[in-house]
């Protein structure tokens, strides 16, 4: 079977960085006549419960989505490149409420807030928990996030790029705005995955680029209110975990702990991580997380709630930041990304390892 490689990323956040050189490259490979298509992911602009168009993916798993379809259709031999890219200005081009709007994709009545009480109010209770070990979970989480922001950001920390003590009240009767994804970013992303064609195309050495090994996908048909019991199973996050262990032939949660790979867990809300990290097998129970957490960083971005979370596109700059952190990493052989959507109803694992 063909490899699908990733070889090259970028992206920009709030005017900073460059797209450059990834559209160079793209527009080299169809310069020389390889055949190269594009997969989008799809702002908060274009209404939740729309069609979807033809190469377009929505919801917080979709780049993950995304990047099973480049896979698959460079390992079958259709194309020789795939571009998944994703652009969304939430800062910048919508106000706010427009942007409460757009984000309302439950009903007015029936807000995300309210919706990820729900669910953890069945997920605590599936798990024999209770509201006050949760959010005691919830806090040492956060406290996880900030540990990696502020190794990725130590010579640039100031009070105004961390919350506003506003965000450590509490929103809802479990979590507190600081423990939910910070959505007010203009991002955008592009990933370009290609085979060895590609590669020799682009003069490019097989060091410089990272396998897609495998991504495992965990689909329920329902989302929403009426779905939650069976989201709280998580038993399609724990499929699409393991799938993507088969396929890249690892115990991914061994090489972890041995600190030999990279996790960026989806960290929306904290229902989310706590459900990776027990399906995973990483933890056996919440009892063991907080020692977990203190001993383990389960995000290489500092997660959703600091790094941002631009709607439907976390994974994407998630994906990006695994394939340059682990390009330059000597002691990391892959990486996890984990990808969420909707309430939870599909859920998304890639695995991405060094080429030998």
């Amino acid at each position: 079977m063909t490899q699908a490689l990733i070889i090259a990323s970028a992206k920009t956040v709030d005017n900073h960085g460059s797209l450059d050189d990834c559209l160079a490259q793209q527009a080299s490979l169809i310069q020389q006549g390889l055949r190269v298509i594009e997969l989008i992911i799809d702002p908060l602009s274009t209404p939740w419960h729309s069609q979807l168009a033809h190469h377009h993916y929505r919801s917080g798993c979709a780049p993950i989505e995304a990047l099973a379809e480049a896979r698959s259709l460079i390992s079958s031999g259709a194309v020789d490149a795939v571009v998944i890219s994703g652009t969304d200005r939430l800062r910048s081009d919508y106000d706010r409420q427009e942007r409460l709007n757009l984000m309302a994709v439950y009903g007015q009545d029936y807000p995300l807030t309210t919706a990820y009480n729900e669910l953890a109010e069945q997920f605590i209770q599936r798990q024999h928990s209770d509201a006050a070990q949760f959010r005691a979970l919830a806090e040492q989480l956060f406290e996880n996030y900030q540990r990696r922001y502020q190794q990725l950001n130590a010579d640039k920390l100031s009070p105004e790029s961390l919350p506003d003590e506003r965000w450590y009240q509490p929103i809802t009767s479990l979590f507190r705005g600081v423990d939910c994804a910070n959505p007010l970013i203009d991002f955008s992303g592009r990933l370009l995955i290609g085979n060895s064609a590609a590669v020799k195309a682009l003069h490019l050495k097989p060091a410089d680029t990272l396998e897609v090994a495998s991504v495992g996908l965990g689909l329920l048909a329902d989302d929403g209110q009426q779905a939650i019991a069976d989201i709280v199973s998580y038993t399609h996050l724990k499929k699409a975990y393991q799938l993507a262990c088969q396929q890249a032939d690892i115990d991914f949660a061994q090489l972890f702990r041995d600190g030999h790979a990279l996790l960026e867990v989806y960290t929306c809300y904290p229902v989310v991580p706590m459900a990776f990290l027990l399906n995973s097998g990483l933890i056996d129970n919440l009892e063991q997380l907080p020692a977990f957490l203190k001993q383990h960083l389960i995000t290489i971005t500092g997660g959703m709630n600091l790094a941002k979370g631009p709607w439907n596109n976390p994974a994407l700059n998630s994906l990006i930041d695994m394939h340059q952190q682990l390009l330059t990493s000597t002691r990391h052989s892959c990486g996890v990304v984990h990808g969420n959507g909707g309430l939870g109803y599909k859920q998304g694992v890639a695995i991405l390892k060094k080429v030998c």
